[in-house]
């Protein structure tokens, strides 16, 4: 099937925009903004916790987005994530972009959001070829709307996106299930090592501000020595093992599908190797301070240079605990607070492993394992329905994309 070739630029229905730059110090309040870390973490933007940002008269009528608009990634440090797409799902109150998003937003007359998200999800888009490679990889915005894009129909438009959109709703139930979970776990831990509120803590004794027998340790102190990656180049063919990077320990759970591969040696492979229970953490970027504790891994996985990793010492910590620490706010929010760079935020292992917890008994630390293993195991299913999921709907997309599979 052949269908019209276009400018994507005559699809637009306003100019595309770059965001906004607003320094540290004046976010806090006003307007929601997203930002990179959000369009990594989420292909479809909807009510999500973003930062807020002052924003002026002139701003607000030409800087919001609205649903259907199309974000994408001006720049990326790695060159799979420039260009990268995400959708405006749903807009429940005034929301901006910041200075590295290019907002895009389509004539609905002729073009279906839903579309042609997915159409830059698949490899017809042809956005690689106005990536431009330096420090980061990245694109513009005169050449994004130059590029040729394919102009089906618009009733094929609607029925290719439905089809993709339901494997997509199915996997967002998921996630919500996969959430409740995660937010279990985290109230738990807030509950018993927060709060202090354990099991027994009514006899506990208190010395110097901490229940007898715990300890206030760094994570650096929880840990052994930190590791930082492997620099290479990704490869999504078969060959070696895979290769995690930022883009995929942004999101709220590691899609294993999306994750490519790696061509190294044997000496490199286990120099590098991940297990179960270590902890990567993103040291750059917008994305700097996301943690994600490794679950029970099939093959091989070793991890970017922009990633360290901290494994937990098991006889001072369980690392489920550690885990749940370093991927709070909580840790984000020290992280941030302690980067350093102006333009482009960095931390290194010093200040990744920085970060202080309360370190309970090895009783109490088995018995909360006990309590939340069973909801991190569910959480694991369902990340592998997930990737099942997301699995099909990428055989499905480049077929649907080219015309190879009517609907």
């Amino acid at each position: 099937m052949s269908w019209e070739r276009v400018p994507f630029e005559s699809l637009y229905a306003i100019p595309s925009k770059n965001g906004l730059t607003r320094p540290a110090r004046v976010r806090g309040s006003g307007i929601k903004m997203i930002n990179m870390g959000e369009l990594f973490a989420h292909d479809r933007i909807g009510t999500i916790d973003m930062e807020l940002v002052p924003m002026n008269e002139k701003e607000l009528e030409t800087m919001l987005v609205d649903e259907g608009d199309l974000l994408f990634a001006r720049q990326s440090l790695v060159l799979s994530g420039a260009g990268k797409c995400s959708i405006v799902k749903t807009v429940s109150e005034e929301t901006t972009f910041e200075s590295h998003i290019i907002r895009v937003r389509l004539r609905k007359d002729i073009a279906y959001p839903n579309f042609f998200f997915y159409y830059f999800k698949s490899p017809q888009c042809g956005i690689t070829s106005i990536v431009t490679q330096g420090v980061q990889a990245g694109i513009r915005g005169n050449d994004l709307k130059k590029l040729p894009v394919a102009l089906p129909p618009m009733d094929e438009q609607i029925k290719i996106a439905d089809v993709l959109t339901n494997y997509d709703d199915l996997i967002e139930n998921n996630r919500r299930r996969i959430e409740l979970l995660e937010e279990s776990a985290r109230l738990l831990y807030q509950e018993w090592f927060v709060h202090l509120r354990f099991p027994g803590h009514e006899q506990a004794k208190i010395v110097d501000g901490v229940p007898d027998g715990w300890s206030r340790l760094s994570v650096a102190e929880c840990c052994e020595k930190p590791k930082y990656g492997y620099t290479a180049s990704a490869n999504h063919e078969a060959v070696g093992p895979k290769f995690l990077r930022i883009t995929d320990i942004v999101p709220s759970s590691i899609n294993w599908s999306n994750v490519p591969f790696c061509e190294t040696g044997e000496a490199t492979t286990k120099k590098y190797q991940l297990k179960e229970g270590d902890i990567v953490v993103a040291r750059t970027g917008a994305t700097v301070g996301y943690a994600k504790r490794i679950p029970a891994l099939r093959g091989p996985v070793i991890y970017a240079s922009y990633l360290v990793k901290f494994s937990a010492d098991n006889s001072i910590i369980d690392d489920l605990l550690l885990g749940i620490f370093m991927e709070s706010e909580n840790y984000k929010d020290y992280v941030r607070s302690n980067a350093g760079g102006a333009a482009q935020p960095n931390a290194n292992a010093q200040v990744l492993g920085g970060a202080k917890l309360l370190v309970p008994s090895q009783c109490l630390q088995k018995e909360f394992r006990d309590v939340v293993s069973p909801l991190i195991s569910q959480k694991f299913l369902l990340e592998q329905q997930c990737a099942s999921l997301a699995k099909a709907r990428d055989l499905l997309l480049p077929k649907l994309m080219s015309g190879e599979l009517e609907v």
